[in-house]
Order: structure tokens, then sequence, then C-alpha cells
């Protein structure tokens, strides 16, 4: 996640209750509800990413869901349908990764009573709580997230002696009842929900694959005995065939007293000791290469990192605490943790003899952005940093924004009344949260300008002119901090219509990332990052 994430957790639990996770509105599997008792599961893909698989198993009338997707928290959820396919009842639970000791983030119960939906959702504390929803006396409750759902709206929709079925929709994930047409022909069928079509490959009463273009995103049935080995994958982090660089897995151990895991590229035959760019990443539990998959190929410390190799610059990029191979607890740490794991990776960099230490760059993208000065400020020995849309302004003030932005633009909450309400629960939520979330309590009083004023080494400040998240005016407010101090080696650099993830959106609207067909980012990007870095790190 980025920073902008922490918002979406928000709104998840504002307009969201039951924890949804990758919104798929209208995603397809199976007819026939007596076929259920056969486990199987479904295995997503967005472009040429694996991104999530889904398990399915049923114990008598019970049918239960297990989804993890990559990146993101593992759902579970549980429904007994009826004869015809009708979900009215169904019982969510999430955590935070798919580890066996991954902590319970929420779980959630979803009943339909009469025309409206009521949701109670118990924190890892105990404490319940519940919200109602205005719905329908015959709506289908759906997980966003879950393909094999769509096998009971297929046999609720083949139920009915036409080809074609309307039938009123409640997203579990936003908290809303939308319109659905469910159409059956042939060996294919579709799904129209609030005007997301997934469409269906139908075999001998079950559906085989289901593809929803607006999220380029395809999911396939899987069955016998491949389900005994069918697993997500661990990301591989190998250099590729014929690199000019070298891949190591390396492990450096904390002042935590945990063990922090990465990948160090190093060119092959460059003059050592080399320079060496450390990436570091945004805000929520990130991998190495900061991969997020709601867009396909979205690694861009693993572009930046080969990027660099082919130039004779080695990259450090590794693992969060607590997340991929490292270790550590990542629930209750603050940014002022995340910098102390960095300067730890210095440190261990500096003590190698191929590593050029008064050649280390900093490279922070988000949080990232913000964690960099912190290190620099206390580091004058540092070649440089690259702030890759690094705030200016304070958590708070970055998340309320956030907030607003998404809610005007949210077309589900159509009248100034409805929008101005959603407004101000979130900031209640916010409220809330900050009130027990360390994370969020050190990020939101944090003063960014504060600590930019005492940075005295080269910066790089890069800004997509149509981000939304970290708006492309803080770059100039950044600048001017720094240079306020004395420091005139301050390059800024907005790229217009590159949003927070430095991807072509001409409006940046977050929204729009499951819209995205490619997470690679262009060279008119990566080149003056490039350009700059090696022009700081030459002898």
């Amino acid at each position: 996640m980025l920073i902008a994430q922490l918002h979406g957790r928000i709104l998840e639990r504002i307009r969201r209750p039951a924890m949804g996770l990758l919104v798929l509105a209208g995603s397809g599997l199976t007819s026939g509800v007596a076929a259920q008792g056969t486990p199987f599961a479904m295995v997503y893909r967005r472009g040429a990413d694996t991104i999530g698989v889904e398990r399915v198993t049923m114990q008598g009338a019970t049918l239960t869901g297990d989804i993890v997707l990559r990146g993101l928290p593992r759902m579970e959820w549980r429904t007994t349908p009826g004869a015809t396919g009708a979900v009215t009842s169904i019982a969510i639970r999430a955590w935070r990764d798919a580890s066996a000791d991954a902590p319970l983030l929420q779980r959630a119960e979803i009943t339909l009573v009469g025309d409206s939906v009521r949701a109670e959702m118990t924190n890892p504390a105990g404490a319940t709580t519940t919200q109602r929803f205005r719905s329908g006396p015959h709506a289908f409750l759906l997980v966003n997230a879950s393909g094999a759902m769509v096998n009971l709206a297929l046999a609720r929709a083949l139920a009915t002696p036409s080809p074609v079925d309307t039938f009123p929709v409640f997203l579990t994930s936003g908290g809303q009842t939308v319109p659905s047409v469910f159409r059956t022909w042939g060996d294919s069928a579709s799904w129209d929900v609030a005007g997301q079509v997934t469409v269906m490959s139908v075999r001998s009463g079950h559906v085989q694959e289901v593809y929803l273009a607006q999220q380029n995103l395809r999911m396939t049935r899987v069955e016998g005995r491949a389900l005994n080995t069918l697993t997500l994958g661990a990301p591989d982090y190998n250099a590729p065939a014929g690199a000019p660089y070298s891949a190591e897995r390396v492990a450096i151990a904390s002042r935590g007293g945990f063990t922090l895991v990465g990948t160090l590229t190093m060119p092959r035959d460059a003059r050592f000791p080399v320079p060496v760019v450390v990436t570091i990443s945004g805000s929520g539990p990130q991998d190495r290469d900061e991969y997020i998959p709601l867009v396909p190929g979205f690694r861009p410390f693993r572009q930046f990192a080969d990027t660099l190799g082919r130039h004779g610059i080695g990259v450090l990029r590794m693992d969060d605490r607590g997340t991929g191979e490292s270790g550590g607890s990542f629930r209750g740490s603050t940014s002022a943790d995340f910098a102390n794991d960095i300067r730890d990776a210095i440190r261990w960099l500096r003590a190698r003899p191929d590593v050029d230490g008064r050649r280390v760059v900093l490279l922070g993208h988000s949080e990232g952005g913000l964690i960099a000065p912190m290190i620099a400020a206390d580091d004058p020995t540092l070649a440089g940093i690259v702030l890759l849309a690094g705030p200016s302004r304070n958590g708070l003030e970055i998340v309320r924004f956030q907030q607003r932005y998404a809610i005007t633009h949210d077309t589900s909450l159509s009248t100034p009344a409805r929008r101005d309400s959603a407004i101000a629960a979130a900031a209640r939520e916010l409220d809330r949260m900050a009130r027990t979330d360390k994370w969020m309590q050190f990020f939101f009083s944090y003063d960014p300008l504060a600590t930019a004023r005492r940075v005295k080494v080269p910066v790089l400040i890069a800004q997509g002119g149509s981000d939304q998240q970290v708006t492309a005016d803080q770059a100039g407010e950044l600048a001017a901090a720094i240079r306020a101090a004395g420091n005139t080696d301050v390059t800024v650099r907005v790229f217009p219509e590159r949003n927070h993830l430095f991807l072509p959106d001409v409006t940046g609207n977050p929204a729009n990332y499951t819209t995205l067909t490619s997470g690679h980012i262009g060279a008119d990007v990566v080149g003056p990052v490039l350009d700059w870095i090696v022009a700081h790190t030459r002898r």
C-alpha cells in the first residue's frame, strides 16, 4: 500500500463494513449448488501476474471460501445458501496476511433482514459495532473479492425460466445495494453488476473461466489433483537471464533484534567499490519490489534495480519488517522505526568492501519519500536522496484531502447530503483509528518541512503532475524548505499526467488503478531519475 491506501482502509471501515479487499464487482464461477461438494479453486490473474487464489470447500450445506490476494489481507467467507443459490447471511473474517500466525483484523456477520442489511463487525479486541443499510427483500449478498460466490448467483439465474434474471446485489465491500442483470446463453454467461460486466465460459454446468475487462482480471477454475500443488508462489527476485548484474539474497541484522531480508543487485563487471541505491517503500507492508496487485506488473523497485544495474549501480531493496521474509512486527511500528531499519541497512552496506560507503543514495516512494529526509538530516555523508511523491504536509492533512477527494468523486454518492454525511463519517472514523494506531499518531503529527530544512545532501524531488494522493504542489513546498536552509543542490521534476505510481493517468484518481493495463514506469520518468543518480555518484 501507498500513503493513500491508508485512506482506503478508513473508507472500508466506514462504507465497507465487511472487509472488502480487491473490488471485483462482478466475478464469476460455477453453476449448480448441488455440485459444490467437490473442492475447487479459482486462480486470479491480472495481465501476466498471478495475483491470488481462492479455495472453496463444502461441509454439509455450508460453503467456505478462502481468498489470498498477493499483498493484501487473507479473507475467509462462509455461507449456507438457499436451494436456488440465494445468499441471505454470510460470515467473514480477515487476517493481516496468509501466514499461520497472522493476527485477526476483523470479523463480520452480514444478514439480510426484510428489506435491509444488518452488519455486525467485531475488532481484534472483541468490541462489536452494528450498522444497518437499506437494501431489498430479495437482495443477493456478495463478497466482492470472491469469484466462487458468483456460482451461487448463476444458480439463482438458472433457476428462473428466463435466460435473463434481474435482481439486486448488496456489496459487502461498499455497503450498498446495486442492480444486476445475469444472462445465460449456450456455453456462456454474463453478469452486469452496476455497469461492471463479467463474461464467463460454462461447461457441464460449471464456469471454467471468468473475465472482467474493466479490471483486466481473469479467473480460472482448478480442481482435482492440481489442488494439491496449487500455491500462490513465492516472488522471483533473481536477475533476468543475461543481465549484466547479479542478484544476491541478503539478511541484515537490525537493532530491533530481528532480521531484514532483501535483494542486493550488483554490476558484474564494474570497478569496485560501486555506488549503491537503497529503496524505501510507501506505507503499508510492502515487499522488496513494492509490488501492488492492483496494476499489472507494477514492481517499481525491481524496475529501478534493473535500470540502475545496467548502468553500473547497485541496488538494495528489502521486505519491510514483518513482511515477506523479514522478521519483526509491522503492526505498531512508525515511520521512525522504518527509518531505523534503513539506517541499519546503510551501516551493513558500508561494511562491505565492494560498496563505496560515500556513494550511497536513498530512493523513497510515498511514505519512503518522507523517511529518506529523516535519515539524510542526520547523515551528511550520503551521496543524495531521491523523493518520489514525497509529502510536504503532515499525514492528517494528506489523509483528509484524500478522503474528501475520494468521496466527492464517488458516483454512488449521488447527492450533496450523502457526500457531506460520508465526509463527516470518514472524519469520525479517522479520529477513532488515530487514538489507538501508533503509526497513524506519528504520521498525522509529523512535519516533513521541519526535517527538510536540516537536509544538506543533494536532493531530487520527483512528482506526478496528476497525483491525487500526494499533490504536485507539495514538490515545490519541499524544495523551498530545503533551499531555505542553504542547500542549493535541489532538483524538482514534475511529470505531467502521471499519477501517484508515476503511471500515465490524466486525472490521477486512485480509483483508476484497476483500469491501468501496465505497471511499467516509462523511460520519460526513469531516465531523468537515472541521469540524476549517475551524475551524483560519479567519482
